[in-house]
């Protein structure tokens, strides 16, 4: 009977919610229309490339005399990345640096001399000489679609470098050839790797920092998670609220005197709001997929994080309405909070242009477990990429919970 009882408070809440019309404009229609404004601005929906930006300025200062510079030129400079990259060709690296700070330049990408031969031949110890990526830190996301394009190719490099030592060291074991030879044969297994990986179609942006690969990089699929994580936020805020409001109204001193454990109620108070972010976030990615063909990732993947983010951020709408005494402090508290998660989790901006401390204390917000887990999956990422992202929200959201039901049974609010 207890078990019933939480359900049914639990739907209750729910469809008040979605009964409400000025609450779902503000749960639904306000983080599209928010996200689709960003989305235009940035050209998502323009044609103009498949990514939504505008050619992306970068240098290419290639002062290496063998095949893998020219290689890399070549990638930058074709023209099936002519829309997403303008590339321009300069000797001196002290120039392209400083176009960069001059912010003319996205990127300036250093390939030194003798980078062809460290990764071929076998005399060099396994020291690779490395390209130097310099990145404007005022474009994020032009950077790292940039530094991804370097990062595919280098990685296909780097499978051949392994291949080819790897031969190379058995024919030595084996004498098949003798040690005067391996310079030559490594360099022309660096002529067959070159000639397999400078096609720029086997090139595609994917994410440098995740697991998984071949997912395009798309502006909105960027956006949308942190528009989604901002309103998601005001959501639990009101949910907090409407607790409160009961308790002023009686309804809940009524359920409490049923026959029904106390913490059952709070409970079914609790995944009430948990059931309401959880629908809000399912509603707003399934819309934007179905609409706008945007892929937000694995589907298992994307479920689970769906769950693990309202459980973590419903935590924070119980633990204000425990700690708050009326509906309208934690409005007016809640919608701070809101923006400030919104601010320091990386909804508006990207968390890589604040100082390490700030992103450090961004982690206490759910915004940034799920803006960042959410992002790694539209990029290709796998569950394993995302596993702390969920265990966090999860910790983050039983801490509040547990802490929000012991602070409403001293206030009396679960008692009977």
């Amino acid at each position: 009977m207890n078990l019933r009882k939480f359900f049914l408070i639990a739907f209750k809440d729910l469809r008040l919610i979605f009964r409400d019309p000025a609450g779902l404009v503000f749960m639904l229609l306000a983080p599209f229309a928010l996200t689709l404004g960003m989305g235009a601005l940035t050209g998502r929906f323009s044609g103009s490339t498949q990514l939504g930006i505008s050619q992306i300025p970068v240098a290419i200062v290639n002062q290496d005399s063998g095949e893998l510079g020219q290689a890399l030129e070549d990638v930058f400079t074709s023209k099936e990345l002519s829309e997403l990259i303008s590339a321009q060709i300069l000797v001196d690296p002290t120039e392209a640096r400083a176009l960069v700070d001059q912010d003319k330049l996205a990127a300036a990408i250093v390939v030194p001399d003798g980078f062809s031969a460290s990764i071929f031949t076998p005399e060099s110890g396994g020291d690779v000489v490395a390209v130097e990526f310099y990145e404007n830190p005022t474009r994020p996301t032009s950077t790292g679609i940039a530094r991804s394009i370097l990062e595919s190719f280098l990685n296909q490099v780097e499978v051949g470098r392994v291949s080819g030592t790897l031969i190379i060291s058995q024919l030595l074991a084996s004498g098949a050839i003798q040690a005067q030879q391996a310079a030559a044969l490594g360099a022309e297994v660096g002529r067959e790797v070159v000639g397999s990986n400078s096609d720029s179609a086997s090139i595609q942006i994917t994410s440098n920092t995740v697991e998984g690969s071949g997912a395009k990089f798309d502006i909105l699929a960027y956006l949308a998670p942190g528009m989604a994580m901002l309103f998601l936020m005001y959501t639990v805020t009101f949910g907090g609220a409407s607790l409160l409001v009961e308790s002023r109204a009686g309804t809940l001193a009524r359920m409490l005197i049923s026959p029904t454990n106390p913490g059952f109620v709070l409970g079914g108070k609790g995944f009430g709001i948990f059931l309401t972010a959880a629908a809000q976030l399912i509603i707003l990615i399934g819309g934007t997929s179905l609409l706008f063909r945007l892929s937000w990732g694995d589907g298992t993947a994307v479920a689970l994080l769906i769950l693990a983010a309202a459980f973590g951020a419903s935590g924070w709408g119980i633990l204000m309405a425990s700690v708050l005494k009326t509906p309208g402090q934690v409005a007016i508290t809640g919608s701070a909070i809101a923006l400030l998660f919104g601010i320091l989790g990386g909804s508006f901006f990207d968390m890589s242009l604040l100082p390490e401390w700030v992103r450090t204390v961004g982690k206490i917000s759910p915004n940034s477990w799920a803006i960042e887990g959410f992002r790694i999956l539209s990029m290709g990422g796998r569950l394993s990429a995302i596993h702390p992202h969920i265990t966090a929200l999860i910790i983050m959201g039983a801490l509040l919970y547990a802490l929000g039901t012991i602070l409403l049974s001293r206030r009396g609010l679960v008692r009977k």
